[in-house]
């Protein structure tokens, strides 16, 4: 007896060692877990990049938004390289996977419409990317280990692929939305007037380099249809929560950091004609009240957050949106095109596009239209066609607050404001230099960049193509 036990007890384990070699291979895969990533969720961690797009401080400064209350020193404009390395490996390395991608979803929405985000979204962050450093990588860029040292094209190249780009993505979206979608929820009509708008926007940087090209280029963005609203922005949306929140609030509620004010140039501009925005930008100074710009770069009587205005507390709530691409822009960027002769109507149609777009930027900043109509009397604010493209510019300037790359590279484009400090005698950066590590990385690329565009020195003052 005890010995048929013993074979039993064998055989029971000799079978459950064999049994344990046909396991499936997955299970001890969780489910839970991919370890690859869908299209649109590709697409949305992308979307996490957004808002560091407008979220800079490098960018408020170069702008002059905002002004250091205590610790003056990136305001005082220090040479040295920028680091472009995170905006390569991260969003436009993962909208790359999906354009790539033979194995896409229609579980996640139409695919081509899936493409034609990836596509949108690759065009704007390549637009900032080269109006920030001029010529970069971009038809050698994102292939991975196949290519450590991707040649620079020139800026005037990639604007003509960012225009493909968005003429194919508004050319291929067809009925049905996607998700995974943070920004728009898969609205597929709301991605075509996002790709027409920057198409809009991004021809008016030719203005000055090549009118022709952005007259033709604005033209065929406008017929294919912009944003109409301003339900239609591209803003990114922050949640209450620390997983999701606002980089100032970061900065100024959970650190405690009261290191930012309104700049001097910026209040004394808007409040002279009662700028309804100005409350939601800035704070009454503490002490005297009233509202107080700091003269940006200024090295003396600080610390001083007490007799300047900060930050609004809608500014850094924790939930504050990021607004990067938007319907006043849009209405800017049409009154500027009517004065300059690109689209018809002359100064009645610049004068329409330029009333809706402050109410629009009103209504973006304020959520009404409180104090518009005492606004729009102020001296200086009503349409003047003697000095119509310098109201635009100034009224444009002050509706991208807290976007300081956008503020900034319209700045070199317009010239507007035309009193931006120089902090120390240093003038505001026309670029940003490229990350110290490409002559190491990618030295023969980099130095014959260099040596085309700025004649071998790659300093913050050399002017990109369209900047002149």
């Amino acid at each position: 007896m005890l010995i048929m036990k013993n074979i039993i007890i064998a055989f029971l384990i000799l079978f459950i060692a064999a049994g344990c070699n046909k396991f499936d291979q997955d299970i001890n895969t969780n489910t839970n877990l991919p370890s690859t990533a869908s299209g649109t969720q590709l697409i949305a961690n992308a979307q996490l990049s957004l808002p560091g797009l407008g979220s800079s401080l490098q960018g408020e400064y170069n702008a002059q938004y905002l002004s250091e209350t205590q610790y003056p020193g990136a305001s005082l404009y220090p040479d040295g390289g920028t680091s472009f390395y995170g905006l390569y490996q991260g969003p436009l390395m993962n909208l790359q996977q999906v354009l790539n991608s033979t194995t896409l979803s229609t579980l996640d929405g139409p695919v081509v419409n899936q493409v034609a985000v990836a596509k949108i979204l690759k065009a704007y962050f390549v637009w900032h990317i080269t109006d920030r450093w001029g010529d970069v990588p971009y038809t050698e860029a994102l292939r991975g280990s196949t290519d450590f040292t991707p040649r620079y094209d020139k800026q005037q190249t990639i604007y003509d692929s960012i225009f493909k780009l968005l003429d194919e993505a508004n050319a291929s979206i067809v009925t049905g939305n996607i998700t995974n979608d943070i920004v728009y929820s898969g609205d597929m009509n709301k991605w075509k007037r996002l790709a027409n708008s920057i198409h809009l926007l991004a021809a008016l940087r030719l203005s000055q380099v090549d009118a022709t090209k952005g007259a033709l280029e604005f033209n065929k963005a406008l017929t294919a249809g912009v944003m109409t609203s301003n339900n239609d922005n591209l803003s990114y949306k922050h949640l209450a929560d620390a997983n999701n929140q606002n980089y100032w609030y970061g900065q100024i509620v959970n650190q405690n950091r009261e290191w930012w004010a309104l700049s001097e140039t910026l209040v004394n501009y808007m409040l002279p004609s009662s700028d309804p925005r100005l409350p939601v930008y800035g704070r009454p100074a503490t002490s005297g009240g009233g509202y107080k710009g700091l003269t940006f770069g200024t090295t003396t009587g600080l610390p001083n957050t007490t007799t300047v205005s900060l930050l609004g507390t809608a500014i850094y709530a924790q939930n504050a949106p990021v607004h990067l691409v938007t319907y006043a822009q849009v209405l800017f960027a049409k009154a500027e095109a009517a004065k300059r002769g690109w689209i018809t109507g002359g100064d009645a149609e610049a004068k329409l596009n330029y009333d809706l777009a402050i109410e629009q930027s009103v209504r973006q900043w304020t959520g009404g239209t409180t104090g518009l109509a005492a606004f729009m009397a102020a001296a200086g604010i009503p349409y003047n066609p003697a000095n119509a493209l310098e109201q635009i510019a100034m009224q444009r300037y002050v509706h991208l607050f807290m976007h300081g790359y956008e503020g900034w590279a319209e700045w070199r484009r317009t010239g507007y404001p035309s009193n931006l400090i120089q902090p120390g005698g240093r003038a505001v950066p026309n670029r940003n230099s490229y990350p110290p590590n490409e002559i190491f990385n990618n030295a023969d690329n980099y130095k014959a960049a260099v040596a085309d565009q700025f004649g071998g020195t790659d300093g913050i003052y050399g002017n990109v193509w369209w900047d002149k």
